[in-house]
């Protein structure tokens, strides 16, 4: 752990799960827009599994003035993981069951080897080729729920409320 190289890559993918969240967030952000973020990672060998966090958002409020939040963590790595890890053999042994159909075709499919479901429990997800990433927690959530709804014969959910607004 305490190899530089390592660190390096841990902070890169770090980093890189910002500008993820950024660019599948077209409303907020503008096409190349990104917002200022650091990334830094130390290794303190005598902490062992504890895992301190020191996160810093700063944001502009009225009249030019600025706002800080600072959030200190402190929490067992290991122990945090291992519930999601347990989560996500459960849900991709599930979607290696599901099998559809598109309609009009007469063959059923499996989901992708990449199970874009399993996004929602992680923190950089993988969508396979020419799929949008979608790392807006909210979304990946709804996206489960309805494939899981779906699968109990359940209608889908949307939240648009659709014949309330054109009333």
């Amino acid at each position: 752990m305490s190899a530089p190289q390592t660190f390096g890559s841990m902070e890169f993918s770090k980093s890189n799960v910002v500008d993820d969240m950024v660019s599948s967030n077209a409303i907020l952000y503008e096409h190349g827009e990104h917002p200022d973020h650091v990334v830094v990672i130390k290794y303190v060998p005598y902490v062992g599994d504890s895992k301190k966090a020191m996160d810093e958002y700063t944001s502009e409020i009225f009249m030019g003035g600025q706002s800080t939040i600072v959030l200190h963590n402190t929490c067992e790595d290991s122990l945090l993981a291992a519930p999601i890890i347990l989560d996500v053999v459960l849900l991709a042994e599930l979607s290696s069951r599901i099998w559809l159909k598109v309609e009009g075709e007469g063959k059923f499919h499996s989901f992708h080897l990449v199970a874009t479901i399993l996004s929602y429990l992680t923190k950089a997800p993988l969508v396979p080729p020419g799929t949008p990433m979608v790392n807006a927690l909210a979304k990946q959530k709804a996206m489960l729920e309805n494939i899981l709804r779906a699968c109990v014969g359940l209608a889908l959910e949307n939240n648009m409320i659709y014949g309330i607004q054109v009333k």
